[in-house]
């Protein structure tokens, strides 16, 4: 027998999982601890709309694993099943995920993808925008019918293009003779709402409603109710549940992030081939985790930011000993915009993208005085070695593109 048969023969009879599905981001629970009177909001606003009355616009905004998308799902399920009951359908409920690349960095491919969803399609591109919202208007308007449109993570959409998109599809209804449209927005960011145009402002906010953090006492309650279903029964070592969620209270209450850490530890506890999920196979994939947060935001940021941030990675590649500065950092990401034929950011706004850099702990950002010359900041690259190389990687594919 050969090393690989015997690393698959210890998986086969070292299993530790009983249904690893429950910790992953994309199961959807049939009850939501510490979350019912979110849900029960989130109900009581799309309510009507099982009469076939528009609702009114929601924005539901929190931080990262604080239940909004979950929530929101849940209650859309519930309509539908309502729906089903009464023997109605006269609604549809519509998710997209603005994050997700090749979706929410044009405002054709965001109605591209609405389209999509109502079981239409239109070419990925070449139309002019107009047409693709005209056989949108088409496809809704054909008959007496509610659109609940879901845009989660609907910040992310409105960095890559602008709120007009949104301003287009509140003001649509006043355009439709059978159909009603209403937004449901979730954001992450809790000052998403400051920036965005006033008249998007107010047709957005209908309704607002916010998903405080979890704290470390709900975060235990979540996770041991999905250990009992992922894992067999005694694999789990004490204390692993509440380590697992004062890592997670630490990161801002985000159970999401509470439940990876639990899934990437049941998987690492297997590759050593341990009977148990052990104290420090939590501390294990947090490490791993992290590594794979960086690369996972380096990939999903706006390309500007991937230019700036080539600029900084090939500055340090050069160890000048006098270190890097905010000027020499400008001066470089200007000639890889010259060369990749990309717009060229004013130096203020580049400073912008270094300050949100300092903040995501992509860079360390100093304020140092250079005497008669004023003040800079000199930039130190914060990503780990061991993924400096899959960075590089990733910002190579991404601006070849």
């Amino acid at each position: 027998m050969d090393r690989i048969d015997t690393i698959f023969d210890s998986f086969v009879s070292n299993n530790l999982f009983r249904n690893k599905t429950v910790l992953q981001s994309n199961y959807t629970p049939e009850t939501i601890p510490h979350r019912e009177e979110q849900v029960q909001a989130v109900a009581s606003i799309l309510a009507p709309s099982l009469r076939g009355e528009r609702v009114s616009n929601l924005f539901v905004y929190g931080k990262t694993g604080t239940g909004k998308t979950l929530s929101v799902l849940h209650v859309g399920n519930r309509i539908l099943a309502k729906l089903r009951e009464l023997d109605k359908d006269h609604l549809k409920f519509l998710y997209i995920n603005c994050k997700m690349k090749k979706v929410a960095d044009t405002e054709y491919r965001i109605i591209a993808e609405l389209i999509s969803e109502l079981g239409g399609s239109v070419p990925a591109t070449g139309l002019p925008t107009d047409a693709v919202y005209t056989k949108f208007v088409d496809i809704i308007d054909s008959k007496k019918q509610m659109i609940l449109i879901v845009l989660d993570e609907i910040d992310q959409a409105v960095k890559k293009i602008s709120d007009n998109f949104i301003y287009t599809l509140t003001r649509m209804n006043s355009e439709l003779r059978n159909a009603q449209i209403s937004i449901i927005g979730i954001s992450n960011s809790l000052t998403f709402m400051d920036d965005l145009d006033p008249r998007v402002k107010s047709s957005l906010g209908e309704e607002e409603l916010v998903f405080s953090p979890y704290n470390a006492l709900q975060l235990q309650d979540i996770l041991r109710e999905r250990s009992d279903m992922a894992f067999k029964e005694g694999v789990v070592q004490e204390g692993v549940i509440a380590k697992c969620a004062a890592y997670a209270a630490r990161e801002h209450g985000d159970a999401r992030r509470a439940l990876d850490l639990l899934r990437v530890a049941g998987e690492l506890a297997e590759r050593e081939r341990s009977k148990k999920i052990l104290l420090e196979h939590i501390d294990a994939a947090n490490q791993k985790i992290e590594k794979d947060k960086m690369l996972d935001i380096i990939e999903s940021e706006p390309k500007q930011f991937q230019l700036v941030l080539a600029a900084i990675m090939k500055l340090e590649r050069k160890n000048d000993p006098e270190g890097i500065f905010t000027g020499d950092v400008y001066n470089t990401y200007q000639e890889i915009c010259e060369s990749s034929k990309n717009e060229v950011l004013t130096q203020r706004r580049v400073s912008d993208i270094l300050a949100e850099f300092d903040m995501l702990g992509i860079i360390n950002a100093r304020v140092i005085s250079k005497g008669r010359q004023g003040r800079t900041r000199e930039i130190k690259l914060m990503l780990a070695p061991e993924i400096k190389e899959k960075a590089q990687e990733i910002l190579d594919n991404s601006l070849q593109r």
